[in-house]
């Protein structure tokens, strides 16, 4: 096992380099914090647990997402709870012919039939989840794994950059507002709450605000 995350250290390694985050990603990934966290994550499979999404998938957001281009950054709360369903990049579920509830919600909101976000992340959005994996069926359950990793994150975008829109879905992603002051922030509520609120989730129409800012700052629109 330990030869195996070794390989896919290295391979992740090249990924991320050839998407321009290196220099944000490299410390965390060389770091003791994330030989912790892989650590844990074959523990939990030692005691026959089950996480989600799979190893390979886990920076998939960050591959898809090329950082020269970044330009928004759209924050949930956990990948897709059931086994199969999360493919690396916050509320896509490409690998399913299914489309869980979330995204259902959100493609209501914005007029649009997506399975696969990619389509998004190749246009410069960053679909990132306050916990990039999560024990399969239990919401919540890898949040404090992955925390140093989202404060070391969300710190070096703000350092580095300005005015990058960021969504804050949900108030689980609303406690990452500190970190990002030099941003534009907008909020709403988790497409999730939708199915409390009789299947209307209100979106406090991000997305057309997150394209009206970006054509203030003269940037190529978002196609949603």
């Amino acid at each position: 096992m330990e030869k195996n995350l070794i390989i896919l250290k290295d391979s992740l390694k090249k990924d991320i380099e050839s998407s321009g985050w290196a220099d944000i990603l490299f410390p965390y990934i060389d770091s003791k914090l994330y030989d912790d966290l892989t650590d844990s994550l074959v523990s939990l499979v030692e005691q026959g647990k089950r996480f989600t999404p799979k190893f390979k998938d886990i920076f998939n957001a960050f591959k898809e997402c090329k950082y020269d281009d970044l330009k928004v950054v759209i924050v949930g709360q956990d990948p897709y709870p059931q086994l199969g369903s999360a493919d690396g990049l916050a509320f896509s579920c490409s690998k399913k012919d299914k489309v869980e509830k979330s995204l259902q919600y959100i493609n209501k909101a914005i007029d649009t039939d997506h399975t696969d976000l990619r389509c998004w992340a190749n246009q410069g959005v960053l679909l990132i989840n306050t916990a990039l994996t999560v024990e399969v069926n239990k919401i919540g359950s890898h949040f404090w794994n992955w925390k140093p990793f989202t404060e070391h994150l969300f710190s070096k975008i703000n350092q580095d950059n300005k005015d990058i829109v960021f969504i804050l879905m949900g108030k689980k992603a609303e406690a990452w507002e500190r970190l990002i002051s030099n941003q534009k922030i907008l909020k709403c509520t988790h497409p999730a709450s939708a199915a409390y609120r009789g299947g209307v989730w209100d979106s406090n129409d991000v997305f057309n605000k997150t394209n009206i800012e970006l054509n203030k700052q003269g940037k190529t629109l978002i196609d949603w």
